[in-house]
């Protein structure tokens, strides 16, 4: 299946990045490489390192990129690996980051790789299909606790409880193997009236939090925050796009964290930390796709782009 994804927000993107011709940029989450072609076809002596933990990701970007020549490195990684990777470069200083969080049309879009409530596959969701923990692990060994307490948190899911248990009760009996068992057993678990004022399909909520716990996916943003910000040159600047309420609440209070220059208590008369501001929020508020893009791609709706720059 030829890797298919929608470059969310790509002008916008590009705009927030700022992109200096002779610049070194990193695109943590390369994906169909979009986003990475148009930021390399800004470059003049500059270079771009793709990062992806998806193999297939990998190779689109190698065909795609190739005629950019040098100017392209494409690394398989997760960009939690950031520091690493730029060490192996040997690169001290960057000039931009771009990080477009969350799951990939291309991964929702193949069955088999267990990402959607739609489509019968074995349960997996993995990002980086050579890791050994699936969406299977979660789901057949996490005790009702856990799953309760991962639904609610990366869900937001009122009706955890329910969930979790009737889970629990159901792999009793024999493992819960795939998508379609496991939505059917979350829609089971949920109240008919409440099911029904749904706008959305009622497993989403849970399949969502399922796969950010396979893939880790919260826990490391802020490492990778710091770790583009310690080595951005100043001027510099990073743009994270989010897809969830969750991931943008994490960026936004990292932005805000390295943005404040003084980290006294408030009753402090004078200022001892000493602390300097890193960041400058160049939006305050989100970035979000403009109508004609919703036209085209529906999924762009949940999209936030926020940026800011080194100081």
């Amino acid at each position: 299946m030829e890797f298919s994804h929608y470059s969310v927000m790509l002008k916008e993107c590009i705009e927030a990045l700022d992109i200096k011709p002779n610049g070194i940029y990193v695109d943590c989450t390369a994906g169909g490489g979009g986003h990475s072609e148009a930021i390399l076809e800004r470059l003049d002596g500059g270079k771009l390192i793709s990062l992806d933990q998806d193999d297939e990701a990998i190779e689109t970007c190698k065909k795609r990129l190739s005629k950019f020549g040098e100017r392209s490195i494409i690394v398989k990684s997760n960009f939690s690996e950031l520091e690493r990777v730029l060490n192996e470069l040997e690169i001290v200083h960057i000039d931009g980051v771009l990080m477009d969080l969350g799951v990939s049309s291309h991964q929702l879009d193949t069955p088999s790789r267990g990402f959607s409530y739609n489509s019968d596959a074995e349960l997996d969701m993995r990002m980086n299909p050579r890791s050994p923990f699936s969406a299977y692990d979660v789901v057949n060994t996490y005790s009702e606790q856990e799953l309760k307490k991962i639904i609610f948190d990366y869900g937001e899911e009122r009706f955890a409880p329910q969930i979790a248990r009737k889970i629990v009760s159901t792999r009793e009996e024999n493992p819960i193997k795939t998508t379609l068992e496991l939505a059917s057993i979350i829609k089971s678990a949920i109240p008919v009236g409440a099911a029904k004022k749904e706008s959305q399909h009622p497993a989403k909520r849970t399949f969502q939090a399922i796969r950010i716990e396979v893939n880790h996916e919260l826990d490391v943003i802020d490492p990778a925050i710091e770790t583009a910000v310690s080595r951005m040159n100043l001027g510099g600047r990073i743009a994270i796009m989010t897809f969830h309420s969750l991931e943008d609440r994490i960026v936004k209070s990292k932005f805000n964290d390295y943005a404040r220059a003084c980290t006294c208590p408030p009753n402090f008369p004078v200022c001892v930390c000493g602390n300097k501001a890193k960041l400058k929020v160049i939006n305050k508020k989100p970035i979000i796709a403009n109508e004609e893009e919703l036209k085209e791609n529906a999924r762009s709706r949940s999209a936030k782009l926020r940026v800011a720059e080194k100081i």
